[in-house]
């Protein structure tokens, strides 16, 4: 029996020598890695940033006072501003009233309205019989409509109540704030003890609002 010459088709070993052939299928492949290559490249991202920044300064904020509602001044606890008494107040007996005006305010420089609080800062000595009020008017001086009191007559001296307080306002663009004219009134009472002395420091003490 003869075998049967194989097919082209089933050969295994049948290799297609068509010249050209094996070529285009190396170009097309090839052409294929380029076009990968390609997509690839689309991919990339763009990136991009936005910043913000802010500056902050700070307000100025001083408190000035004054014995004649005219020169107004530092008065630090080292060295307090000293009343101007109607009366020499170092000679009273039972039955003296000795007045004593003082003004505060906020300076130019200052960017906050204020409320200040009053208290006693420190007494010496011996103030035994001397009580005293605090009252707010509508100029400088103890002559002058009352417009509030902050401290009722009676008060011992050398004691402040609780919560004693007043509002200052800034001045316009850097002009100084508006005055608070005050007036201290002091009475010696029956129970003043001879040659006694003694001597109270009150602090008045903004905080910016």
């Amino acid at each position: 029996m003869v075998a049967a010459a194989a097919s082209p088709e089933t050969d295994p070993d049948h290799r297609d020598t068509t010249p050209g052939k094996s070529p285009k299928i190396r170009a097309i492949l090839a052409g294929g890695l380029v076009l990968g290559v390609g997509a690839a490249i689309t991919l990339a991202a763009w990136n991009d940033s936005e910043f913000a920044q802010g500056t902050f300064t700070a307000g100025a904020f001083n408190l000035e006072g004054s014995t004649d509602g005219t020169a107004f001044g530092e008065n630090p606890v080292s060295d307090p501003a000293t009343l101007g008494f109607t009366a020499a107040p170092a000679n009273l007996a039972p039955g003296d009233v000795v007045t004593a005006p003082f003004a505060v305010r906020l300076d130019g420089t200052t960017t906050n309205d204020a409320t200040v609080t009053v208290s006693t800062e420190a007494s010496t000595g011996a103030l035994t019989g001397l009580t005293y009020s605090l009252t707010q008017s509508t100029d400088f001086g103890c002559a002058e409509p009352v417009t509030g009191t902050l401290v009722a007559a009676g008060q011992a001296l050398g004691t402040t109540p609780g919560s004693v307080t007043f509002a200052l306002t800034q001045g316009a663009g850097t002009a100084d704030g508006d005055a608070v004219n005050l007036c201290f009134r002091i009475t010696a009472d029956d129970g003043l003890v001879q040659s006694q002395s003694g001597t109270t420091t009150w602090e008045f003490a903004a905080q910016s609002q």
